[in-house]
């Protein structure tokens, strides 16, 4: 069989714009490209590296690009594979040097490089109550992350009162002389216990390549091309190993936005980036600016945010045709807020939008729940993103050792088949759980899995097939779409985008953080804001709310950005609706707050009477209903609203719209048909049989 012929290099450079076809061509030398939201640096630096292989200069097998998460490692392994290149080394900082630690540790030190530990928080808590500390669960969280600002921030115990200090930092009420203690506390834990901490792993690796010349000698002979994604978010310690990798060679770029740097918290430093041309005084500077992602609209808000920062950044150029103007919205409060964001995303819906291309982004995870309980009486599916990565949930997890274990026996029977048996097996339905929490999550976890094994069916997969696919995805980290509407904090939506998006509490206080209060913190503050408007492709909606019967403004960061005709909030009576005050559950009296009970109108586990074959044949109606549509079912009616309707027994449309979640459109299409079969159950008329 004859080689595949590489492609010719004008061919890689076909399509890209002037500003990315320099950097692709600037091989050799040291580079660094300050990329703009949406620009196509991800397009930029991986045609550079397949540039300069097919042109010889540069060595794919001699190439290493670190980046911050395995999910853009395995983006950037793809598009080379796109483009005919093989073997670069695409790596998150922790990986690539753990490969390194874990192969030169016994020669250069004579033993294992000690196992790497993944009990935090445990090890956390224990340190906490040797000293006679609180260990609360916020407590722990918050010492947990100062343990990682520490070490990538290479502060030794010793040092850390004095620099924290310094910089202001404040960790759950502590003195600092009492973090310094509890961090000698914790290492000395993990070194009983023969383990090094995750963030070890970069300090060691470090250690290895100052204190064994040779071992880093070796290393920058086999890595003779650097590549470093979103520059503006190393730390002290991944600095360190990025000069300790390159050496004196200048064969190195960096790519990164000083506009999107808002992990400075966790030790990122936008000064490495900014400094970069102080370093390499050779440096070819390039800066992307035109925006691929989003309308007119859209960018105009993005570079309002930013102008008269002061910051550094770059001022983006839509590229794709005019867009929906902007909406800026105020709430009396955040049920009202909640309450129009469902409304205006229910009428992109009828517009063609998928539930998918939707998200809703807050500035801390404390407005969720309100979020959830508004999607999920309006029936519209959701997903919470939270930062544990889909591969690593203990539901995934099993879900695919189970699959696996199945196609060593039945690898050759159909995919789909097969994947609906093992997931029902373990507790999958088609419905939706009526409860949030931990069951609504590992749902949403074996949802996601389904939805995309009824994808891959359509290629007409084995099993086998299926579960060889599924594990590509898992080492590249390449999750899922969810299959509604995302909610996610403005820290967590970096990276992703949407077609229409809702930035939600956008007021002082809400952004910037009632916490920011120093200079730092609000430019930081303003960054985050900015963030979240680039994750917006055409559809963007921001909206504020009152409070703790005050007004309040909206966002400082918004001025100059405001039309004239949105005002600030101001407080005003209305009427009461039961879904903006707390209920009362109807057999015990006690409060209700989850969004499946206001449904009931009663606590899930408090006693309830009402007609078993009503309810089997209300369910039976649903789910014909859903194929008929191909919607999920609870889409058409969640289960908690299933079990009001057969409770209340609802003889006409006014009737039906008493219950919780059953609104105007849904009498619309299915009034009728619901009043029919209560009716049936009423007059004792034979119902539908259950499926299956």
């Amino acid at each position: 069989m004859s080689a595949v012929a590489s492609p010719h290099p004008d061919e890689i450079l076909r399509g890209l714009d002037l500003e990315q076809r320099e950097v692709a061509t600037s091989v050799g030398e040291p580079v660094v490209v300050i990329a703009g939201a949406g620009t196509g640096k991800t397009r930029a630096i991986t045609h550079r590296i397949a540039y300069g292989a097919v042109t010889g200069a540069i060595d794919p097998k001699a190439t290493l690009a670190v980046t911050f998460t395995t999910r853009a490692a395995g983006e950037l392994r793809g598009r080379l594979a796109l483009l005919g290149v093989h073997g670069v080394q695409a790596r998150t900082f922790h990986s690539a040097a753990l490969r390194q630690a874990h192969f030169f540790w016994p020669e250069a030190y004579g033993s294992a490089l000690p196992q790497v530990s993944e009990a935090r928080f445990s090890v956390v808590a224990e340190a906490a109550r040797r000293l006679g500390l609180p260990t609360d669960t916020s407590v722990i969280r918050d010492v947990s992350g100062e343990v990682s600002w520490a070490k990538v921030s290479n502060v030794e115990p010793e040092s850390y009162a004095s620099l924290a200090r310094a910089s202001g930092r404040a960790v759950a009420g502590l003195e600092p002389e009492t973090v310094a203690r509890l961090l000698v506390t914790y290492d000395n834990l993990n070194r009983d216990r023969g383990r090094i901490d995750f963030d070890d792993i970069l300090l060691c690796t470090v250690a290895l390549l100052t204190d064994h010349e040779d071992v880093a000698a070796q290393v920058r002979r086999t890595y003779r091309h650097l590549v470093v994604d979103e520059y503006q978010d190393v730390s002290p310690v991944q600095q360190r190993l990025v000069d300790l990798w390159l050496g004196p060679s200048h064969d190195v770029c960096v790519v990164g936005d000083p506009a999107q740097t808002i992990h400075t918290f966790a030790g990122a430093r936008a000064e490495y980036l900014l400094a970069f041309g102080r370093r390499h005084p050779a440096a070819r500077t390039v800066e992307l600016v035109r925006d691929y992602r989003s309308t007119p609209q859209v960018v105009g808000v993005a570079n309002g945010v930013l102008a008269g920062s002061g910051q550094r950044h770059v001022t983006l150029r839509a590229q794709r045709p005019a867009g929906p103007a902007p909406v800026f919205a105020s709430a009396t409060d955040e049920a009202d807020e909640a309450g129009a964001v469902i409304r205006w995303f229910s009428d992109l819906r009828r517009q063609g939008v998928d539930w998918r291309e939707m998200a809703v982004l807050y500035r801390i995870n404390a407005h969720s729940p309100a979020y959830e309980a508004a999607l999920s009486d309006a029936g519209i599916p959701y997903q919470v993103r939270n930062a544990e990565r889909f591969y690593e949930r203990p539901e995934v997890r099993q879900a695919l050792g189970a699959l696996a274990a199945t196609a060593r026996t039945r690898g050759a029977e159909p995919g789909l088949a097969c994947a609906t048996e093992v997931l029902g097996a373990l507790g999958w339905r088609q419905t939706a759980p009526a409860t949030g929490g931990q069951t609504r999550e590992r749902w949403e976890s074996q949802n996601a899995l389904m939805e995309l094994a009824r994808d891959l069916a359509e290629q007409g997969m084995t099993l086998a097939e299926l579960v060889a696919e599924l594990q590509r995805r898992a080492a590249v980290q390449h999750a899922p779409s969810g299959a509604g509407v995302t909610l996610t904090t403005l820290h967590g939506a970096k990276g992703l985008e949407w077609d229409a998006v809702a930035l939600v509490g956008i007021h002082d206080g809400g952004v910037p953080f009632v916490l920011a209060d120093t200079d730092q913190q609000l430019a930081e503050e303003r960054r985050l804001l900015y963030v979240g408007v680039t994750r917006a492709r055409e559809h963007l909606r921001i909206s504020w709310s009152g409070g703790r019967g005050r007004d309040r403004q909206p966002s400082r960061f918004l001025t100059g950005v405001l039309p004239s005709s949105a005002t600030p909030v101001r407080r005003r009576s209305r009427q009461v609706s039961r879904e903006t005050v707390a209920m009362t559950c109807r057999v015990c009296g006690g409060g209700i707050t989850a969004a499946s009970d206001r449904v009931l109108g009663r606590h899930a586990d408090c006693p309830s009477r009402y007609d078993e074959d009503l309810l089997a044949a209300l369910r039976t109606w649903r789910t014909r209903a859903a194929e008929n549509a191909g919607l999920p079912e609870f889409c058409i009616f969640t289960e908690s609203a299933l079990v009001a309707i057969a409770e209340a027994c609802p003889r006409s449309n006014d009737q039906l719209g008493e219950v919780s979640g059953v609104g105007p459109s849904k009498i619309r299409r299915y009034g009728s048909e619901v009043l029919a079969l209560v009716e049936a159950a009423g007059q004792g008329q034979e119902l539908p049989p259950p499926l299956g």
